[in-house]
């Protein structure tokens, strides 16, 4: 479990390190251009595979403990 809890704790650090991609729900309405504009480059898109991978793994070892204790 304290592995699980480290990997949350970095998973919410990853993206809150990430940078605002649009206005939020303000770009939803006609505002395309900007929600999909451009490609992550730099720090942003290695923070994107982070996040990515700290999300599978803290899925896994979530269902993992689920069986272990049920």
């Amino acid at each position: 479990m304290i592995i699980d809890a480290l990997v949350a704790i970095a998973l919410i650090a990853a993206v809150l390190g990430q940078e605002a991609k649009s206005a939020g729900m303000g770009g939803m309405g006609g505002g395309a251009d900007t929600v999909f504009s451009g490609k992550a480059r730099g720090m942003d898109a290695l923070l994107a595979r982070v996040t990515v991978v700290l999300a599978v793994l803290f899925a896994a070892i979530t269902i993992v403990i689920a069986k272990m204790t049920s």
